[in-house]
């Protein structure tokens, strides 16, 4: 068992094989360690999220080392029939790659019971393991760029069935007409960690299944022009809603996503009196632009822009980070930043927005959460007047905001994976400079140099959580830097994360702004010290 660092609140404990790591997950789930937020199992690891304050990791890796990891996980009583049209584009590849026909690879698939090991990558996407072993194949060589929702395929132990559309690089056998994720359905993931799947094929059984019915949809906000509402004039790029986070839904591959600068986001809502993670939109770039069909409080805190309030009497630029009045007819217009990426529009008495799962975050990787705010969109106001506090007039950004063409330096920590590079490797991460690239997005910052990352060797990793500023490196060797919508697991090598205090400014850097990453020290594994002092013990 090896414990190594993830970022400042999360770690990843390595086992020797998915048994163990079901025997770990089921332990802890059964009797968790005080300070645990959040577990990630994955092939043959657990990524554990904690509170510092609560427990530190050398003391929760000491207790973690305590457990007992010979206990065997009895299969779920649930059994789900997969129907399948065995018609993938990589099934020849398959069969080359096996040794076998078509007809056996066919056969061999149809044949096993797998189990659902863990849920991730995407929502109601299940690593599905207990097949033949005949049929254990690399990723492709070249990943597609789109594989589309129902896909059934393989990679290396795993069987899967992408719920969505999306890139990957498994061997894909044929397609199914059943939905893996339905968000009207409780749950939404069809297929749960534990349950038992078989997989038959639709068109010589002359059969297919029906997918568990799904749930009264829950109540969307439906737009009313007679209550208070702002109506958009122009969004060229879609707004979103944003809350702190959508926690606790790791179990059906769906992570927290939430807002990608909480500094901001909560001094939106500070300047408007409004609770705590009272859902705010989120702005990206400028010209965004809105009337109001009422009298109301906003405030805007993140991306430095101009904002104009416009009628038909009077024109003027109002103030960032202090409440803005607004009258019925006001016109409302966000200009391009000169510094940072977002800002966050609160009003007082918050949005009528109906969560979902639990929150009213919008995870644009998943596709999960409430509808997006484009031109046209009729956005209602709640008017909440209990639980408000008085406005603030005194906030102020966090940090300074960055510019395209900057250097912006962020802080890391170095782990898990970063044994699996060479010292040049670690040396060309933090000397040289990185730009952003244009394909950066909510789900993570691209980025460039003119030498990649160097690798040891071109091994695979089997597929392990990944936290949001984890420093992913695919095979180009050029970094991906992982944001709040990053995949809930992954299967390239992560050499560092962006420490948690620097994440807020990571989701502010523009587009050509460079990178610096400054270790906060070197790779060490943590030591299952039992000495250490729990938060818990007496002095």
């Amino acid at each position: 068992m090896r414990f190594l660092p993830v970022s400042l609140t999360t770690i990843l404990v390595e086992l020797a094989d998915l048994d163990q790591t079901l025997a770990l997950f089921a332990s802890l789930e059964a009797d968790p360690i005080e300070g645990i937020e959040e577990t990630v199992p994955a092939a043959r690891t657990l990524m554990i999220r904690f509170r510092p304050e609560k427990i530190e990791a050398q003391a929760l890796a000491a207790r973690i080392a305590t457990r007992d990891l010979s206990a065997k996980i009895a299969p779920s009583d649930k059994l789900v029939e997969i129907p399948v049209h065995y018609d993938g584009e990589d099934l020849a590849d398959v069969a080359e790659l096996t040794g076998l026909s078509v007809e056996d690879v066919i056969r061999r698939h149809t044949e096993s019971e797998f189990t659902v090991a863990f849920c991730g990558f995407a929502p109601g996407f299940g690593y599905l393991v207990g097949g033949d072993p005949a049929l254990h194949v690399p990723r492709r060589q070249s990943p597609r760029t789109r594989i589309p929702a129902g896909s059934v395929a393989l990679a290396g132990a795993f069987s899967g069935v992408y719920p969505q559309n999306s890139p990957g690089g498994w061997q894909i056998l044929g397609t199914t007409p059943l939905k893996m994720w339905d968000i009207e359905r409780d749950p939404g993931a069809l297929l749960q960690p534990g349950y038992r799947v078989r997989f038959f094929d639709m068109d010589k059984a002359g059969r297919s299944t029906e997918a568990p019915a799904t749930r009264s949809a829950a109540p969307k906000t439906v737009p009313d022009r007679d209550a208070a509402h702002f109506e958009v004039l122009a969004a060229p790029v879609p707004a979103i809603f944003q809350d702190l986070g959508r926690f606790g839904q790791t179990g059906q591959g769906v992570s927290a996503s939430g807002a990608l600068d909480r500094s901001a986001f909560n001094a939106a809502n500070r300047i408007v009196g409004n609770p705590v993670n009272t859902p705010c939109l989120e702005l990206t770039l400028g010209g965004f632009s809105f009337k109001s069909a009422t009298r109301a409080v906003i405030g805007v805190a993140g991306a430095s822009c101009v904002i104009t309030v416009t009628s038909a009497a009077y024109s003027f630029e109002a103030t960032p980070y202090a409440p803005i009045s607004l009258e019925p007819g006001d016109v409302v217009t966000f200009g391009n930043p000169t510094s940072g990426m977002r800002c966050y529009l609160s009003v007082r008495g918050g949005f009528e927005v109906a969560p979902v799962l639990g929150s009213a975050a919008t995870d644009t990787l998943a596709v999960v959460g409430p509808e997006n705010v484009v031109t046209g969109s009729v956005v209602n106001l709640r008017n909440q007047k209990t639980g408000l506090s008085s406005v603030s007039i005194d906030e102020v950004p966090a940090f300074d905001l960055p510019k395209a063409g900057e250097v912006v330096t962020l802080d890391v920590i170095y782990g898990p994976r970063t044994d699996w590079f060479t010292q040049n490797g670690m040396k060309t991460l933090t000397s040289q400079l990185w730009q952003v690239t244009p394909q950066s997005s909510r789900v993570g910052i691209r980025l460039a140099g003119e030498v990649p990352v160097e690798r040891k060797d071109s091994a695979e990793l089997p597929s392990e959580g990944t936290a949001t500023g984890a420093i992913q490196i695919p095979h180009s060797g050029q970094p991906v830097l992982f944001l709040a919508d990053h995949p809930l697991t992954g299967g390239y090598p992560v050499i560092g994360a962006v420490a948690e205090h620097h994440l807020d400014l990571a989701g502010q850097i523009p587009i050509n702004a460079k990178i610096q990453f400054r270790p906060l020290g070197p790779f060490a594994e943590i030591p299952a010290t039992e000495n250490t002092k729990f938060s818990g013990d007496k002095p």
